[in-house]
């Protein structure tokens, strides 16, 4: 994202898709997809670069979307460039993943596939033969599993969300980080849980995907793993406290990036020697370690920029995400670290573009069930629901706070752990909501609250996606689970968005 220098001047999202055949609603992997979709793109006048790897076209970049591959061949992920506040704000970026949602769907149609209404497909396969063949071959997979010993095959039946990526300056990104965490992913959870199934049983939960974090870094060698998929024991006092807890000695340092400017999912990268932190490596004169694709020794000294790409080593609900528009001198950096306030002050003096990154709100679709229960006006605001939430609320950041102090810290973790189970059939869970989404109106001006509508459904009826795909799947019960599944293929599809009135 670039440039704002304040909260939600710029609105960005991240739509995952689980691909499903249009019949059978079997998980499907992309063929020829990309040359579909470009050939649409090309028709609208867009320019379209093609994203290669390992001799295989995985995405496809245009001026306003990355669209791609997130793990495997079975879950699309598109990237919207941000879009600016004086440029039409949520109303653009709505128009804008509509228009991307009806690219795909279009895209798929040519091989008989479709997105469905879930958060994780719900009858998929996740054995090692369905995950060699569908994960792609990313460095960064190879070193999760062969390296670390995370169990990344939990991921490979399409576990999908709805990314809300929301500018903020660097004063306030502890305050909204603390708000991502404690208010926007509880309430994101309840409001937007859409995988109650997993292959092909019902799990006890509304949103199982977000179980994915224990039971993939559980297993890792590295105890620190696990630990930047758990909700802190405290909210993060400054930029210092929250690296640290990210990078400090409690961790090992993933891979470092041998060259700049690199995908970090694709990068040649050097394992370090002895697995230090990345706060010990940062602190040191220099460090020995081995290139993961050729075994070479080499030489690593600390750079600034291993500081900038170790941001994404956090996986919980929300985390800080950024570009600096230059670096700063390493002495200068561990100087900072060490002040209360110091990463603050020295990011804004490098020039920073920052913004948090949403990641509890689980994928979610206008499907003909939605439709026939709330209409097509609360279907065309799906999409942007979650993007509308979390601008509402970290707008209004000190209410944010004094929210998080009335419920407790520790109590909004437990919550979060109900709102994943039980969704807004939990008594205090829905009462949370409430109140957050009374806060996220709040924080809107009045011609964007009807973004929030679909939030405002969900709560008003206390039924989320996946409350409804469990009555389909209930209803069906004696039925195989063949059939069970075209069902669900029938009318838990994503709607084009055009074809909304």
């Amino acid at each position: 994202m670039a440039a704002s220098n304040r909260v939600g001047g710029l609105l960005g999202a991240e739509m995952e898709m689980a691909v499903a055949d249009s019949h059978s609603g079997r998980s499907s992997h992309v063929h020829r997809y990309f040359a579909s979709l470009a050939q649409r793109k090309y028709q609208q006048g867009c320019r379209v670069a093609p994203v290669w790897l390992a001799g295989r076209c995985i995405g496809i970049q245009t001026p306003l979307a990355q669209c791609g591959l997130d793990n495997g061949l079975n879950l699309l992920e598109t990237a919207l460039a941000p879009v600016p506040v004086s440029e039409g704000g949520l109303s653009e970026l709505a128009r804008r993943l509509d228009q991307e949602l009806d690219d795909t769907l279009h895209a798929l149609s040519e091989d008989g596939q479709t997105v469905l209404n879930v958060a994780q497909h719900p009858v998929c396969e996740r054995d090692a033969a369905w995950y060699r063949r569908t994960r792609l071959p990313r460095p960064i997979y190879s070193e999760l599993v062969d390296y670390r010993g995370c169990f990344h095959h939990e991921g490979i039946d399409a576990k999908a969300q709805n990314g809300a990526n929301t500018s903020v300056p660097i004063e306030d990104a502890i305050a909204a980080v603390n708000a991502g965490i404690a208010l926007i992913g509880p309430a994101s959870i309840a409001l937007f849980g859409n995988s109650p199934l997993e292959s092909g049983r019902e799990t006890g939960f509304k949103e199982t995907r977000l179980t994915i974090w224990p039971r993939m870094f559980g297993p890792s060698k590295f105890s620190g793993d696990p630990h930047l998929a758990m909700v802190p024991k405290q909210p993060f006092r400054d930029l210092g406290d929250y690296f640290l807890w990210m990078f400090g000695p409690h961790t090992a340092s993933r891979s470092l990036l041998l060259t700049e400017q690199v995908d970090y999912k694709d990068a040649p990268a050097v394992f370090l020697d002895g697995d230090p932190s990345l706060h010990a490596f940062l602190h040191a004169s220099h460090w020995t370690g081995r290139r993961a694709d050729t075994g070479e020794a080499v030489r690593m000294q600390a750079h600034a920029r291993h500081f900038v790409d170790g941001q994404v080593y956090m996986v919980l609900d929300a985390r800080l995400r950024y570009r600096l528009h230059a670096y700063p001198d390493m002495a200068d950096l561990r100087a900072a670290w060490r002040c209360p306030g110091g990463l603050e002050t020295l990011l804004a003096e490098c020039g920073i573009d920052a913004y948090l990154e949403g990641r509890a709100a689980g994928a979610n679709f206008a499907d003909s069930v939605l439709q026939s229960q709330a209409g097509d006006a609360v279907c065309r605001t799906v999409l942007t629901a979650p993007s509308a939430l979390q601008l509402g609320l970290l707008r209004r950041l000190p209410a944010c706070q004094d929210l998080i102090d009335r419920w407790g810290w520790t109590h909004l973790g437990r919550l979060r752990d109900r709102a994943m189970r039980h969704g807004l059939e939990d008594d205090e869970v829905f009462r949370l909501c409430r109140q957050v989404l009374a806060l996220a109106h709040d924080g809107l001006a009045e011609t964007e609250r009807p973004w929030l509508a679909y939030a405002d459904h969900v709560l008003d009826s206390r039924r989320n996606a996946a409350d409804r795909l469990l009555h389909t799947w209930r209803r069906l019960n004696n039925t195989s689970a063949c059939s069970r599944l075209s069902a669900i293929a029938s009318v838990h599809r994503a709607l084009p968005p055009g074809a909304l009135v």
